[in-house]
């Protein structure tokens, strides 16, 4: 198990702090840390510092750290996966395996064949399970997830920013191991963050409809096929984000 705690504002403080009372109660209460044990804060935006338990009981935990430094464990290409989001249970399992793989962002998209758009309450779930899987992967950056957008506006993103590539997961379409973004990331100037973009629309168990794929084409989405058979949308999320994690 974990010694990795969450500090979001880990740079603006110094010397010592208090855990926050969720992170402090999982210190007390399951790995039973005691004064003197060695532990790792990150804030989620790829810090992380070396600390060490000074004051802990069942409702508050205080360590003293180390000044934080930048770690950096992401992937070549920053990915921004845009998904019609399963039910809920499998909703978290793909989020949290999504977030060890590197995703570097997630949209959720309602779709024509959607049956209805996630709530705040599961959005909120789906944010604390990423944090959960940087903990346990010992990843310093915790993925974006913005609120839900409607198709439309999710396929007028490759027009806004054009990214390195824009896929929209469809069956029939170009075999995604045929495609080598190795050779297009090279000729392709880098933006200053240093890592280029992938977008990828993943669709609802009813699939996208022709509409929807028609408009995708019109804004400059590549249809990609993930194999032979039809993979449920985790699945096919945890495809493509593996693609993109090499």
């Amino acid at each position: 198990m974990t010694r990795r705690y969450y500090v979001p504002d880990l740079l603006e403080q110094h010397g010592s702090l208090a855990l926050s009372d969720e992170e402090a109660r999982h210190a007390a209460r399951v790995m039973r840390l005691q004064p003197g044990d060695a532990l790792e804060l990150f804030d989620g935006q790829g810090h992380q510092a070396d600390a060490v338990v000074l004051h802990i009981d069942k409702r508050s935990c205080t360590v003293q750290f180390e000044p934080a430094a930048l770690v950096d464990r992401e992937p070549r290409l920053h990915s921004h996966l845009l998904i019609a989001l399963p039910k809920p249970e499998r909703a978290k399992e793909m989020a949290e395996r999504l977030c060890e793989l590197g995703v570097g962002e997630i949209t959720p998209v309602s779709c024509q064949h959607t049956q209805r758009p996630p709530t705040r309450n599961l959005l909120e779930k789906l944010r604390r399970t990423m944090v959960e899987s940087c903990k346990q992967s010992t990843r310093n950056v915790v993925p974006a997830l913005n609120d839900c957008i409607g198709f439309e506006q999710a396929v007028e993103l490759a027009k806004d920013n054009p990214p390195l590539a824009a896929w929209i997961a469809h069956p029939g379409g170009q075999e995604l191991l045929g495609i080598d973004l190795a050779e297009r990331s090279s000729n392709t100037e880098k933006p200053p963050s240093g890592r280029q973009s992938v977008l990828a629309l993943i669709g609802p168990e009813g699939g996208f409809t022709d509409q929807e794929m028609q408009m995708a084409s019109e804004m400059g989405w590549t249809n990609v096929g993930l194999g032979k058979r039809i993979y449920r949308v985790e699945t096919a999320a945890v495809v493509i984000q593996t693609m993109l994690s090499r």
